[in-house]
């Protein structure tokens, strides 16, 4: 297992921001004597700059854990993944803690990401009035509606101005004016050389990503091109 930056590279033009090759990733059972479940099994995947990449699959059958493992928030038992810049990560379960407002949230995680005062304060601004949730900085999370919840989890995955950004079913309770603008500003980010992946399931979206990878029988495959028979819906616990 082995997790490197990797140097600049360019395929036809483009950098090479995120490569995972060979990964494998088992879960075992909590039972003494339960089953084992292989989940990725030798899985490739390249990721380039300003490009718009959708991974998709049936329930289970390993998206969530292929993202978290590029991400690097997870272990893989075997292969290599290298990452070149920086990542921001949107989950589907927003990391957030409910007793902090929105703008102590940005405080905190501006400072994870060793921001300046002066630039939290502007992302902070600049994301809250493209997602229209400027009446709610001085909000608890608590106290946010769920839509309002995703909109600062996206956020806080956005304010550092990351060169690749790993989002898990983004959209998640978004009303449909906020959902159209999160695709101009996904667009915006690739035309800016940020990659853009994320866990997608719905068929209309095909037409708005560059590639997709479908991630079936522990293997990715590139459908780009295809039409999967899979259902491309995740599952709605997180699943695999």
């Amino acid at each position: 297992m082995e997790t490197t930056t990797a140097p600049t590279e360019t395929v036809g033009g483009s950098k090479t921001l995120v490569r995972g090759n060979a990964l494998e990733k088992t879960y075992g059972s909590r039972l003494p004597l339960g089953r084992s479940t292989p989940v990725l099994t030798g899985a490739d995947i390249e990721v380039h700059a300003g490009e718009i990449v959708g991974i998709v699959g049936e329930n289970g059958s390993g998206k969530s854990t292929l993202m978290k493992i590029l991400v690097g928030v997870l272990n893989h038992d075997a292969g290599t993944v290298e990452r070149h810049g920086t990542v921001g990560w949107c989950p589907q379960e927003p990391l957030l803690y409910d007793r902090l407002t929105v703008s102590e949230t940005f405080r905190l995680f501006g400072a994870g990401y060793d921001m300046t005062r002066e630039e939290i304060d502007a992302a902070k601004q600049r994301l809250a009035d493209e997602l229209d949730f400027e009446q709610y900085l001085d909000y608890r999370v608590d106290q946010l509606s769920g839509g309002n919840r995703q909109k600062v989890n996206l956020s806080v995955a956005l304010m550092h101005d990351p060169d690749v950004l790993m989002l898990d079913e983004p959209y998640t309770g978004f009303d449909w004016e906020t959902y159209l603008r999160f695709w101009d500003m996904a667009q915006d980010l690739a035309n800016d050389g940020t990659a853009v992946v994320m866990i997608s399931h719905l068929i209309e979206e095909r037409s708005r990503l560059d590639r997709v990878f479908e991630v079936r029988d522990g293997l990715v495959h590139d459908v780009t091109d295809e039409e999967t028979e899979s259902e491309l819906r995740s599952d709605p616990e997180g699943g695999t």
